[in-house]
């Protein structure tokens, strides 16, 4: 097969990791795989402590933001990979920020990216890929591509001009060798542009970028696959080939004469009867005429290939007509040959590439989960945990609170934030029933305020030095919720996910967190529920370390209660001085006792309300809670006789004095607190109600501001309209005096003059303003209102206000406008001038008129 010059043009493919040991690597890695051993205890731990956290369904919900069908799989299956050191994890938190800070400018669609590691591995088998296949390939490449253009995309339009990304234009090919993580001396060819980013938008978003980074596209395969198959039409090209180019050539032409034959047969067929119209088909492969059965021999030396179902018509082939057909079928045949092997070309480029290809699909699959890991926190409103480590001094800041190695502040259980009425929305979930769609669009309104104010927050603070934590307190009052809560938000910031927490949460990075919370009974291997728990527990002190984190709850239950706080203090004992922390739930009274012989021991306590009788779900830090049994029971109904027999029997276990100074004790803590809380809300209400005031004084002073500039408009415009009657009320006298000046005789001039001055004077007089509207400043500070007495007040634009309380001695008076009452200095108020205080007085408004 001879290949076309454009098609050889491309013979050169970026190739990456050229090393000669690679494939043995693949092959030991395939064979390690077939015969992996059985998980090792620790992991085994791990495998059993994320199932009793719940870390599935938490990676369930995750999967809703996933955007590709490899990425779904992962959730779904709860694979999300962990940090295997802290800067492993601190590098998927760097991810997380980083997909968090593009997606509020921009949304990367990763959706049309494919899983074609099937076909990959199918190549390699031997089998023959189809033209969908290939072209599959050849999608998911390009999209790929695509994506790591639009986030150095996003990179350039985030930075700062002077900041902004560089493109080095590259020659024909620039190579350039570099070192991998997975592997030494590698060679990477690369034929696209070489990418440069300096200053603070590459730092942002490098975390994420880094993904991609040195990755071979495989542009040239992607290249060759559009040269050689238009994939929206399924098809393999003319150019593919130099042969199949020829042949498809010399197969048209050899159809233009089969048909043009054909047609001249046909159309004398029909000019003599032997058919109602002229007929040509295709049988047997091979073209041919229909005529009637009795006019054959129209066709002298003719083949018959089929006959009509009714035997009227035969379909014949023309003898002219034979070495046409003969040629199109070779033709067809090659072409079909030709076609294979191409395919077979394009499946052998494919298989060559198998590891660059597996290696990009697992890049773009961390990329999809930084993205699912933004847009999960951007959900529930997380914010990015801080992680330390005794190890890794100065690998965060801890800011002001050094003292405290755990500090979380308002989280809440991730998995109580999606009830029935909160749904897991995300604009990629390839769950549709998730999904809310208004017209054929993605409604994610409520992507980042999805979270109510259910659960309950709670807050988590533990300090450094601290080993172990009893966390005691009632039944039912959140207790193991709370150690849960913590294990979740150990295993999200190990796998790079936010925290539904509020500030900066800071925590340590635990190696492994291992748990035992539940029943571990087992009929088959004979284990009661405390064998159950003893066996768990001696299985994590065998691997634990001093970066682990181990949850117990109800440590030392299910057996004699002397003995169980015996076997807890021993157990507590151990775990001390070989585990990171250690977070207990218990009921024993004395397990709280072993803080004040160890600063390395801590209490919590779940508090109870003793006036609801019911669980807050809030974690007092360094206070010992009681199990309020008798309490609780009580309030569900519990038989009171019962009740009060059971509390002469713990009068008896334990000593009077102690009780009752425990129970005064507690009784003042808590009206103590009841009383805090009550001033709490007092200063709240306080707060609520001055703050209703300041926007009513502020309405109504911008309502003031609003009305006066009204009324003086209205006044200026009154008081024109009046000087222009008055003006023109004295141009009339005036006019009148003129027109009678021309005929008036020497006696009538004295007279008209006082006529005229009369009138003019009278005009003048009905526009005077009145004498009381004027008030003498020496008046205005010597006034003192009475009690109810109406006034004007400066600080209110000159509006009426009623004096609500008699004048003091310290000058000032407490006047009420409107809802608002305020105290202001005498020297601000000005007395209503008579005929206003009548008109007030009367309701009956009443003004002379103004010049």
């Amino acid at each position: 097969m001879q290949l076309s010059n454009h098609f050889l043009s491309l013979q050169n493919p970026p190739i990456l990791f050229r090393h000669h040991n690679h494939t043995l690597i693949c092959k030991s890695t395939t064979l390690a795989l077939a015969n992996s051993p059985k998980p090792s205890a620790s992991e085994s731990l791990q495998q059993e402590t994320l199932r009793s956290l719940e870390w599935p369904t938490l990676c369930h919900q995750l999967s809703s933001f996933t955007q590709t069908s490899m990425g779904l799989s992962v959730a779904r299956e709860a694979r999300i990979p962990f940090g295997k050191s802290p800067d492993q994890s601190q590098n998927l938190l760097n991810q997380t920020s980083a997909a968090l800070a593009i997606m509020q400018s921009q949304q990367i669609d990763l959706s049309k990216i494919e899983d074609i590691s099937r076909i990959i591995n199918s190549a390699v088998s031997g089998q023959l890929l189809s033209l969908s296949e290939i072209c599959a390939v050849r999608r998911t490449l390009r999209e790929v591509s695509a994506v790591w253009e639009k986030l150095k995309k996003a990179t350039a339009l985030n930075g700062d001009s002077s900041e902004s990304v560089k493109f080095m234009a590259s020659t024909e090919r620039n190579i350039c060798t570099e070192r991998m993580e997975r592997g030494i001396g590698l060679t990477i060819v690369m034929d696209s542009r070489v990418s440069i980013w300096p200053g603070k938008s590459f730092r942002r978003y490098s975390p994420l970028l880094e993904i991609l980074k040195g990755c071979n596209f495989q542009t040239g395969l992607e290249q060759k696959i559009g040269f050689c198959i238009d994939c929206n039409l399924s098809i393999i090209l003319d150019r593919a080939s130099e042969d199949l180019e020829v042949i498809r050539a010399e197969r048209k032409r050899n159809m233009q004469n089969l048909d043009s034959l054909l047609k001249d047969v046909s159309a004398k067929i029909y000019q003599a009867g032997g058919i109602d119209k002229p007929l040509i088909t295709k049988r047997r492969s091979r073209m041919c005429v229909g005529i009637r059965a009795s006019l054959k021999y129209l066709l002298p030396d003719g083949v018959i290939l089929n006959v009509s179902s009714s035997g009227a018509t035969y379909f014949m082939e023309p003898k002219d007509a034979v070495e046409l057909n003969n040629k199109e079928v070779r033709l067809s045949n090659s072409e079909k040959a030709e076609e294979m092997a191409i395919l077979s070309l394009l499946t052998s480029e494919i298989a060559k590439s198998e590891i660059e290809i597996k290696y990009l699909l697992d890049r773009v699959l961390e990329v999809d989960l930084a993205f699912a890991r933004a847009g999960y926190a951007q959900w529930m409103n997380g914010v990015c945990p801080v992680l330390s480590s005794e190890n890794h001094e100065g690998f965060n800041s801890c800011g002001n609170n050094c003292s405290l190695s755990v500090n979380i502040e308002g989280i809440k259980h991730p998995l109580l934030l999606a009830s029935p009425l909160t749904p897991v929305v995300s604009p990629n979930s390839r769950n549709p029933a998730l999904l809310e769609v208004t017209n054929g669009v993605t409604n994610i309104g409520s992507l980042s305020k999805g979270v109510s104010d259910f659960p309950i927050p709670i807050d988590i603070k533990v300090e450094h030095g601290t080993r172990v934590v009893v966390i005691s307190g009632p039944n039912t009052g959140g207790k193991t919720a709370s150690m849960k809560t913590l294990g979740l938000a150990s295993l999200m910031s190990k796998a790079g996910m936010f925290l539904p927490s509020k500030n900066n949460p800071r925590l340590p990075w635990f190696d492994l967190v291992l748990a035992d919370i539940g029943d571990h009974q087992s009929l088959e291997q004979n284990l009661s529920t405390f064998s159950g728990h003893i066996s768990r527990i001696i299985e994590i002190m065998e691997v634990v370390s001093r970066e682990s984190l181990v949850l117990i709850d109800e440590i030392g239950s299910g057996t004699d209660p002397s003995e169980g706080v015996a076997l807890a203090t021993g157990i507590l004992q151990y775990l001390k001085d070989r585990v990171g922390l250690a977070i207990v739930t218990t009921h024993y009274a004395d397990l709280s006792c072993l803080k004040d012989k160890d600063s390395q021991f801590e209490n919590a306590a779940m508090e109870f309300s003793m006036e609801t009788l019911q669980p807050t779900y809030r974690i007092l830090w360094g206070s010992r809670g009681d199990s309020n049994a008798l309490t609780i029971a009580k309030t569900i109904g519990f038989d009171r006789n019962i009740i009060e027999r059971a509390k002469e029997w713990v009068e008896r276990f334990r000593p009077e004095a102690q009780e009752q100074w425990k129970g005064v004790l507690y009784q003042s803590l808590m009206e103590e607190r009841s009383k805090l809380e009550s001033q709490a809300r007092r200063a709240a209400s306080l707060h609520v109600e001055i703050m209703d005031l300041y926007h009513e004084i502020q309405d109504e002073a911008k309502d003031i501001d609003r009305r006066e500039a009204v009324l003086r408009a209205k006044e200026i415009q009154q008081v024109q309209q009046e000087l222009n009657a008055a003006k023109s009320k004295i141009e009339t006298v005036v006019q009148e005096f003129e027109n009678q000046l021309k005929t008036a005789s020497v006696d009538q001039f004295n007279s008209l003059i006082k006529n005229s001055e009369s009138a003019i004077a009278s005009i003048v007089e009905a526009h005077r303003p009145a004498d009381d509207v004027f008030v003498s400043e020496k008046t205005t500070i010597s006034f003192t209102p009475k009690f109810g007495e109406q006034v004007h007040v400066n600080g209110l634009g000159d509006k009426l206000a009623t004096v609500v309380e008699a004048p003091g001695d310290d000058e000032t008076i407490l006047v009420q406008y409107g809802k608002i009452r305020v105290r202001v200095k005498k020297d601000n108020i000005k007395p209503i001038p008579s005929n206003k205080r009548n008109a007030a007085t009367t309701s009956t408004p009443h003004l002379k008129k103004q010049v």
